[in-house]
């Protein structure tokens, strides 16, 4: 059987240089987020797959790395399909987290305001931005019913991606409340609100005709669907409280609140943060009940972080409602947006290659070993390697890798290269 060197479809390799950036960008968002009060956990990339199947994952539950059972278990199962997995990849860090809180409660302060950073797995079709095996950065608050929550995450999220040098982005903001009363209030059925929202949440790339079009052809009335898109592309459609009076249904107080939480939200955030009412944001995850938001950047057509409020999920596991909210930052995209603009990581001292040329005696050797001791306790990070034949393609490739200055270390010592 032939090896294969490049790695499984959706996944990749990281070059020294792709790394350290990653590395770099890890290092902000957990400093930024634990100067906020958020407590770094870990959870294990294997969930049981009771957890990962119940509802909670919206589609990504199509797209679970499952893990088949082992030894006479597997062998007991082969007659059921269904019984075959007994365990699978985790798609996200709120499930997860969900069953960490549940297990540890006792042990944790309330609210609890959770970080997490680590790798997730769907079995997604591959493209720019999207990967099969990627990193998300969460940070969540359990416990907390009040907008406070919302608040924090907002100019926390914010607050990390001023860090990292962003200024172009903005934070689009909705509540799944009012979601559910502008669809009720149009007369659409309310078993059948979720495939409302699906088709809704197309509403930036298909625009009002095709979410209208996709409404008639789910077999949703055409009077319905008319004065559903009438709400959503006129005047009121950018202002929360305008939106709620249009539609009535109980959703003035939310609006209320969402308004003041966006304006507290800005507040918050030192250096500001553009906040904007989108009533078609919809989020994909069925387990949001409230506050919903989401991070757009000028120039890129994806977002690069969302959440929301999910305050029933906990008593999935408990019997017992906790409020909890939560938000995710698109680790890969802001990292693929700082590699796309040249960024370099910033320097904390200098980063040094020392080539040994051959034949080099003991003495010379250690002296070379000795200099570059006294060298890294000045604070330089130094590199000592070999001198190979073709210097000039290893210089390319160090420089690559976030190598800035080179020397060459032969009989008559240090000289710069």
């Amino acid at each position: 059987m032939k090896l294969i060197k490049t790695p499984t479809k959706g996944m990749n390799d990281y070059l020294p240089g792709e790394t350290a950036l990653r590395e770099y960008v890890k290092g902000v968002i957990a400093a930024e987020y634990a100067s906020q009060g958020f407590m770094r956990i870990e959870t294990p990339a294997v969930e049981h797959i009771e957890n990962l199947t119940g509802k909670n994952g919206g589609e990504n539950e199509k797209l679970i790395f499952k893990i088949l059972k082992r030894g006479e278990k597997l062998d007991a199962s082969l007659s059921d399909p269904d019984e075959l997995c007994d365990s699978g990849l985790r798609y996200d860090l709120t499930v997860p987290l969900v069953r960490y809180y549940s297990n540890n409660s006792a042990s944790l302060p309330m609210p609890f305001q959770a970080l997490q950073i680590g790798n997730v797995w769907r079995a997604d079709r591959p493209q720019k931005g999207r990967f099969r095996q990627f990193t998300q950065c969460d940070i969540d608050i359990i416990g907390d019913a009040t907008c406070n929550a919302e608040i924090s995450l907002i100019s926390a999220t914010a607050g990390v991606l001023n860090k990292l040098g962003f200024k172009n982005f903005s934070v689009r903001i909705n509540d799944r409340r009012l979601l559910r009363a502008a669809a009720l209030s149009c007369g659409f059925p309310e078993d059948r609100l979720e495939s409302v929202f699906i088709i809704l949440d197309k509403f930036d790339k298909i625009g009002a005709d095709g979410v209208r079009s996709e409404l008639i052809g789910e077999g949703f009335s055409e009077s319905s669907c008319d004065e559903y898109m009438k709400l959503y592309t006129g005047d009121a459609a950018s202002d929360a409280e305008k939106f709620a009076s249009e539609i009535g249904n109980g959703a003035e107080q939310t609006a209320k609140i969402l308004s003041s939480l966006m304006k507290s939200a800005a507040a918050a955030t030192p250096g500001g943060v553009k906040l904007v009412f989108d009533p078609t944001l919809v989020r994909g995850m069925s387990y949001y009940t409230g506050t919903i938001f989401e991070i757009t950047m000028d120039g890129y057509g994806y977002s690069v972080g969302g959440g929301g409020r999910y305050d029933g999920m906990i008593g999935k596991f408990t019997g017992q409602n906790v409020p909890a909210c939560g938000f995710s930052l698109g680790f890969e995209r802001i990292v693929g947006a700082l590699a796309d603009s040249g960024f370099r990581i910033p320097g904390t001292g200098s980063s040094v290659v020392i080539f040994a040329e051959k034949e080099l005696d003991e003495e010379q050797t250690a002296q070379m070993y000795v200099t570059a001791s006294l060298m890294r306790s000045e604070g330089s990070r130094v590199l000592v390697t070999p001198k190979m034949k073709n210097v000039g393609f290893q210089k390319k490739t160090l420089e690559a890798s976030g190598w800035r200055e080179f020397y060459v270390w032969g009989k008559d010592g240090k000289r710069e290269y």
